[in-house]
């Protein structure tokens, strides 16, 4: 697996293909910057990386979501003692049919690190959706539009706070961006995304 280390973009994390000023920023987030404060992944989304978000999410391979905490648990090392993890949600179809949200797994490993607080609740998938899988980012994005929602009750979590969002794979940020644009509205003061792994698109920097 190809592992995701500096240089790579202070925002999004996209890895350079050579080395750079430390704080550096890739061409498309100096020109249209991203919403959220932040974009951590562990590793370049390929085959072998596609296998472990496979064996979690319909292997029923469970602890695999420990391992991916362990691999982010240093994005955390930093964080304040209010800052709130709140996986990306599932709708509850999809919950039913496999059992579980990884991403609910995989934050409450993470929390363990530094017993912070997991806001599983906090939003909600009020719409169901086809897989994403073969859709161009702007289709993804028209999507998932008014897919998510905030709950009223669960405001008070989030306001003012460091949040992390955390995903299993950031492919275009078509949802990881709906959450945030809504965490943000409510009051989050900042939205930085953890996940295991990022897809490259063919001629990204750093993709090969």
């Amino acid at each position: 697996m190809r592992f995701i280390s500096d240089p790579a973009c202070k925002l999004c994390g996209r890895p350079f293909a050579e080395d750079r000023e430390p704080g550096s920023l890739c061409a498309p987030c100096l020109t249209k910057p991203p919403i959220f404060d932040g974009l951590k992944a562990v590793v370049v989304y390929d085959d072998l990386s596609r296998q472990i978000v496979l064996k979690l999410k319909h292997g029923g391979k469970i602890g695999l979501a420990g391992l991916i905490a362990q691999y982010l648990k240093k994005n955390i090392d930093d964080a304040a003692h209010d800052t709130v993890l709140v996986p990306v949600p599932l709708h509850r179809w999809r919950i039913w049919r496999r059992g579980f949200n990884q991403s609910i797994l995989i934050a409450r490993a993470l929390a363990e690190h530094k017993q912070l607080e997991v806001e599983d609740d906090v939003l909600r998938r009020i719409r169901a959706t086809p897989p994403l899988k073969g859709f161009s980012g702007k289709q993804r994005a028209e999507i998932v539009r008014s897919v998510f929602a905030i709950n009223p009750a669960k405001v008070s979590q989030i306001k003012g706070k460091q949040v992390f969002l955390i995903d299993d794979v950031y492919t275009t940020g078509a949802t990881a961006n709906a959450c945030v644009r809504l965490l943000k509205k409510h009051g989050a003061a900042s939205v930085t995304i953890l996940c295991w792994a990022r897809v490259l698109r063919d001629g990204e920097e750093g993709a090969h």
